[in-house]
């Protein structure tokens, strides 16, 4: 029986202007960690690259006017507008990838309902999910990193990790709403976050 080449793939989960700092949904040390993940782009060689986006139409209850922050949140990231689009620090590194003859995808998620994980979601111009990407591009050991640590990056490691993918969660390159629950996804998922 013949061995498959494997390849890897980094999948930067929801690196968008609403939850950085000054965004409607900001969460702490996001821009810090867009600029990690940008020099991590540069200097580490992937075969697959995914960028994910909540870009939410009308996710119902998902959003509210009097938020739980549990399961429902302050309006963000609505389609088409400067929130929803991934920061321009990662948005550049995605375009010198490319520049290098690569191919990155884009996935959105969470047009009509809340959607935390990657794998929920569709490339944009077509129908293909995060994992139907990854598996044609034989991609059997996955990178994950961007934001927030305790929600959308734990909720797409987990739906990968459930794939059958190796999956580790990229420690500084992160950021998290709750600093505890952030710490127990990276020790679930890469280990304790280095200074």
């Amino acid at each position: 029986m013949a061995i498959l080449p494997s390849s890897t793939a980094l999948v930067v989960v929801d690196a968008q202007y609403d939850f950085a700092e000054g965004g409607t949904l900001a969460v702490p040390g996001a821009l810090a960690a867009y600029a990690r993940i940008a020099r991590h782009i540069d200097a580490t060689r992937y075969d697959v690259l995914v960028t994910t986006q909540d870009w939410h139409i009308d996710p119902g209850t998902h959003w509210s006017d009097q938020p739980d922050f549990e399961d429902s949140w302050p309006v963000h990231c609505a389609a088409e507008t400067r929130g929803a689009e991934v920061h321009d620090e990662i948005a550049a590194a995605v375009d010198r990838y490319t520049a290098r003859g690569r191919r990155a995808h884009r996935i959105i998620k969470g047009e009509y309902a809340a959607a935390y994980s990657g794998a929920e979601g569709h490339e944009v111009g077509g129908d293909r999910g995060l994992c139907e990407i990854l598996d044609a591009s034989l991609v059997r050991r996955v990178d994950v990193c961007g934001v927030a640590t305790d929600y959308c990056v734990a909720a797409t490691a987990r739906d990968l990790r459930d794939h059958g993918y190796a999956v580790r969660v990229l420690p500084n390159l992160v950021a998290a709403i709750n600093a505890e629950e952030g710490q127990r996804v990276l020790a679930a998922y890469g280990g304790a976050e280095r200074p």
